[in-house]
């Protein structure tokens, strides 16, 4: 039923994207979600070398041949990357649909090597005035990020974020932020938008690679059970509520320094979490609507049941009006 410019471009059945997640999106969980009918996205920066990225892509090409897509990342890090080493390994390997970018704008030369070889660029972003930039830059594709999503966040919701950037751009937009069901997903199309992209439902499904403790734990977690962090350097991510995540906001608040911030929000602690269960070790990137969460699917289950909601309502809706 829902078909777009955004399922044309990428050659997927549903508009739907599954969010790139650090320590999770691998070859394995990005290829469940490809086989779901969406499009996955791995990580890259999983990956410290080439070696190792090409290792990755090849396991995901060996376990899926539906279309997929491999973040950049290019926000501040704490390990310098140099995305144009993955680009290397993404153009020499093959096989790759799109490369999704997030943070800055991605630079010149880079999308240039990108879109000559064959590549669809998406770029995820939480204003409309860098989604403009985006667009300059040759993005095929915008996800606007409302503020009530997991990971990186700007200040605008997505209710108003998504149709003020359908209303100025030309390419397709793909909403994210909040969206975990049928409802998000139909909301979302009625914005404009031509896809949605979702992360917190994924973390709740059997194949997310991540320990049944931390799972139990956002089960158990309601709409008001995220807190945004370090907004005070300019680079605010919304968590779950738990013990790390409330230390480092009264550190923020107290004026702490960086470091001793850092020190709790590390990467290293978030993948302790994961893989130990330990769920006050670290800090996990978390939507708000994980209030709307009350079971553990499969991939399949949460991807195909979320299309076959948003159909349900739009025939109900579109029924009741020939009533």
């Amino acid at each position: 039923m829902f078909k777009t410019r955004i399922t044309e471009l990428l050659g997927i059945e549903y508009p739907v994207i599954g969010g790139c997640m650090q320590w999770i999106t691998g070859p394995e969980f990005t290829a469940a979600v490809c086989e779901a009918g969406a499009l996955g996205i791995m990580s890259s920066a999983m990956f410290p070398t080439q070696e190792e990225f090409r290792a990755a892509l090849r396991r995901l090409k060996g376990l899926t041949d539906k279309p997929f897509a491999v973040n950049l990342n290019l926000f501040p890090a704490l390990r310098p990357i140099d995305n144009r080493l993955y680009a290397e390994v993404i153009l020499e390997e093959g096989g790759v649909t799109a490369v999704e970018t997030s943070g800055n704008r991605p630079p010149e030369d880079l999308v240039a090597v990108l879109k000559e070889g064959g590549l669809k660029l998406m770029h995820k972003c939480v204003s409309v005035r860098h989604a403009l930039s985006a667009r300059k830059a040759g993005a095929d594709a915008v996800t606007l990020f409302g503020y009530e999503g997991g990971g990186h966040i700007g200040s605008v919701a997505t209710l108003s974020l998504v149709p003020r950037a359908v209303d100025v751009l030309d390419i397709p937009v793909i909403a994210a932020g909040g969206i975990a069901d049928g409802r998000g997903m139909l909301a979302a199309f009625s914005l404009g938008a031509e896809a949605v992209l979702i992360g917190t439902r994924l973390l709740l499904t059997h194949e997310c690679p991540m320990s049944a403790a931390v799972k139990e734990s956002l089960l158990a977690a309601g709409e008001e059970d995220t807190v945004p962090l370090l907004g005070s350097v300019h680079n605010t991510i919304r968590v779950v509520r738990n013990q790390a995540a409330e230390k480092a906001a009264e550190l923020e608040r107290a004026g702490a320094d960086f470091q001793e911030i850092l020190a709790i929000v590390a990467g290293s602690n978030t993948r302790g979490m994961l893989e130990r269960g330990e769920v006050d070790l670290g800090v996990l990137a978390c939507s708000q609507s994980v209030g709307l969460l009350h079971d553990i699917v499969t991939v399949k289950e949460a991807i195909q049941g979320m299309v076959a909601q948003a159909e349900e309502i739009a025939g109900r809706l579109a029924s009741s009006r020939t009533a």
